[in-house]
């Protein structure tokens, strides 16, 4: 291995090549559509990026908001052959905090949030639309570091009260509101796009659930793989009121495994590959993976931003990961969204550039300029990566920070 070091104005970038390639040996954990936690991270994302697009179509600018720390706390059901209804509600925490005015006029952020809380689970999970309860923990409370020395208002306290987008200081330069990192690496392997897929192909809308409507959208996979043979430990629900028995609910779990292994026969062919599904199931006393709305969210498990999975839509405790809850934050200048995306995304390009295993790690220091990290840390398995190219590269991701807010309110880009 071989290294590089280098200040490029005040970031100090660092260059590992010829670095190990990583294991084949690999756990992986993906979270469905239906998981709580994805509810969370997925409904705080919304909320994001509604509020940025009223705010930019309104006044011009990105105003200062983060619903980062919202929570979903689990209702009450009553799960039947053939049936079922909710028994008692599922409630929405919206805890952040979201700039109500701007220039003397109101930003309407409860009917927005409101808007998008039911429009959402409209969407996502329609038997739970009716029994929502929406608790709002909204402020504009200003960052610490507002310290009055006399009779004028200092800045700072303007961030969620802007007499005009003026006010606004990342209009002037962005600088990173934390210290804090982003992290990606390049490329997956086969079992980890496998488990992608998979995941998706049980909790999604395609041919298979749209021809097995009691296919439920809680799905949740971990799995295994030395390089030769995959374990999978699976979890994927069924909606009880279009299960009428126990023989059928175990028919419709036999069509689960017979698709499990066409797909991994196309997709890992020649590995041996085991599948354990709804491994809690006791079928000789009905307790089975059957709910109503083909979630846990309606029998009290809680869903949280940052919980579920990374930006790269997979939690990978073998791979380099970091526990930043990127969903709901502010696109403009939170380095926990931000740095996690152009992380990833340098990852790709030196993959291609170089063909090789890459990693990468953007690490801030609060109130330096966002395009400038305190360090960068790339880590290539090719022994020969042309540093001025992977120094031009690294240039060309942290220049595209504005094009990176635009992509990111205009729903350009899919955080998994």
């Amino acid at each position: 291995m071989s290294r590089t070091s280098t200040i490029l104005g005040n970031t100090h970038l660092v260059i590992d090549t010829g670095v190990a390639h990583p294991p084949a040996t690999t756990i992986v954990e993906r979270k469905g559509l239906g998981h709580p936690d994805t509810l969370a991270d997925h409904l705080a994302e919304r909320l994001s990026r509604a509020y940025s697009r009223y705010t930019v179509e309104r006044f011009g600018a990105v105003l200062h908001h983060n619903f980062d720390k919202l929570a979903l706390l689990g209702g009450a059901s009553e799960v039947r052959y053939g049936a079922g209804r909710m028994t008692a509600p599922v409630r929405v925490l919206v805890n952040g905090r979201a700039a109500p005015m701007c220039g003397g006029e109101r930003i309407p952020v409860e009917e927005i949030v409101e808007a998008e809380v039911r429009a959402f689970f409209a969407r996502r999970l329609p038997e739970v639309s009716d029994h929502l309860d929406i608790t709002y923990n909204i402020t504009s409370n200003s960052s610490p570091g507002a310290v009055l020395t006399g009779d004028e208002v200092p800045d700072r306290t303007r961030w969620f009260n802007p007499r005009s987008i003026e006010d606004l200081r990342e209009r002037r330069v962005r600088l990173s509101n934390d210290t804090s990192l982003g992290t990606g690496w390049a490329p997956e392997n086969v079992f980890e796009s496998f488990v992608r897929e998979l995941v998706d192909h049980f909790s999604g809308e395609n041919d298979f659930t749209l021809s097995h409507a009691w296919c439920g959208s809680d799905v949740k996979l971990m799995g295994y793989w030395d390089g030769e043979q995959a374990d999978v430990v699976l979890c994927v629900p069924q909606k009880s009121r279009l299960v009428a028995s126990r023989a059928e609910y175990t028919r419709n779990t036999e069509s689960v495994l017979a698709e499990c292994h066409r797909l991994a026969g196309l997709r890992l062919p020649g590995a041996e590959t085991r599948f354990r599904l709804n491994a809690r199931d006791v079928p000789e006393k009905d307790e089975l993976y059957l709910t109503y709305t083909g979630s846990s969210i309606e029998s009290g498990d809680e869903g949280v931003v940052g919980r579920g999975n990374r930006v790269n839509g997979l939690i990978t405790p073998l791979r380099p990961m970091n526990l930043e809850g990127a969903n709901g934050k502010n696109p403009v200048y939170h380095v926990g969204k931000l740095y996690n995306i152009a992380a990833r995304r340098l990852a790709e390009r030196l993959h291609e550039a170089t063909h090789g295993h890459a990693e990468v790690h953007l690490v801030s220091t609060t109130g330096q300029r966002l395009d400038q990290p305190w360090r960068v840390l790339v880590r290539l398995s090719s022994p020969d990566a042309e540093v001025d190219k992977v120094q031009a590269l690294v240039a060309e991701t942290m220049d595209e920070f504005p094009a990176l807010t635009d992509e990111l309110v205009s729903d350009g880009i899919v955080l998994s």
